[in-house]
C-alpha cells in the first residue's frame, strides 16, 4: 500500500465515521434492543499469506461454538431478525471503518479471506494479497451476488466449502488480480461510488 493510499484510507475512514456515527449507534441498540449480546462479531481474516487480523461486523446470527467456514445455506436457520436486513443491505460491515483505521484493510481490495483457503490456494492468494484487502472491491462489485446465490443452495458446510473452493476462489483471484493491475486512486473511487449506488438500488 503506498503512503498516498494509506492516508486517503485514514482521512476518508474518519469522514465516514463521524458521517455514519448516528446510524451505527442505531444498529448497535436495534442488535442489543432485539437480539441481545454480542453486539459485534469479530471474524479472523488474513491480511496477508501469513498476517491474520479480527475482522469487527455487526452480529448477524445467533452464536455458535465451533463456527467457522464460509457462511451458505446451512446457516440460514441462525441469522437474526436483524441480521438478515444487515446482511441484505451490507449495514453489518460498518464497523470495518475501525479495521481501515488500524490497517488491517484498505476501504478499497480483494475481500480478506479466510485463513483455511489462504493455506489450501498458497500460490493465489499470495498474488491476491499482494493488495491490502479491502471493504469493497472489483470483485465485491461483479461476483458477490452470484457467490451469495451460489452458497444459498448449500445445505451442509462440507457443501459449501466445495462450492466455495472449486467456484468462487479462483473466480474472485482472477477479478482481484484485473483490479492489482488497473489499481489508481481514480480506479478505487470508481469501485467506491459504484458500490454505494449499487447499496442504494
Amino acid at each position: 500500500m503506498t503512503p498516498f493510499k494509506r492516508l486517503f484510507d485514514i482521512l476518508s475512514a474518519l469522514f465516514l465515521g463521524t458521517l455514519l456515527l448516528p446510524l451505527m449507534l442505531g444498529v448497535a441498540a436495534l442488535i442489543l434492543i432485539r437480539d441481545g449480546r454480542p453486539i459485534f462479531y469479530v471474524a479472523e481474516r488474513m491480511k496477508t499469506p501469513q498476517e491474520a487480523f479480527g475482522l469487527i461486523k455487526f452480529r448477524t446470527m445467533v452464536p455458535a461454538p465451533g463456527d467457522s467456514g464460509v457462511t451458505g445455506g446451512h446457516k440460514a436457520a441462525r441469522l437474526t431478525r436483524t441480521g438478515k436486513t444487515l446482511r441484505r443491505t451490507r449495514l453489518d460491515e460498518l464497523p470495518q471503518i475501525l479495521n481501515v483505521l488500524k490497517g488491517d484493510i484498505s476501504l478499497v481490495g480483494p475481500r480478506p479471506p479466510l485463513r483455511a483457503y489462504v493455506e489450501r490456494f498458497p500460490a493465489l492468494y499470495a498474488e491476491v494479497l499482494k493488495s491490502r484487502p479491502g471493504i469493497t472491491g472489483l470483485a465485491t462489485l461483479h461476483f458477490h451476488e452470484h457467490e451469495e446465490k451460489l452458497l444459498s443452495r448449500c445445505t451442509a458446510s462440507d457443501e459449501a466449502d466445495r462450492a466455495y473452493a472449486r467456484h468462487c476462489v479462483p473466480r474472485k483471484a482472477r477479478i482481484d488480480l484485473i483490479y492489482q493491475r488497473r489499481r489508481s486512486f481514480c480506479f478505487d473511487w470508481e469501485i467506491m461510488l459504484k458500490t454505494v449506488f449499487r447499496r442504494l438500488r
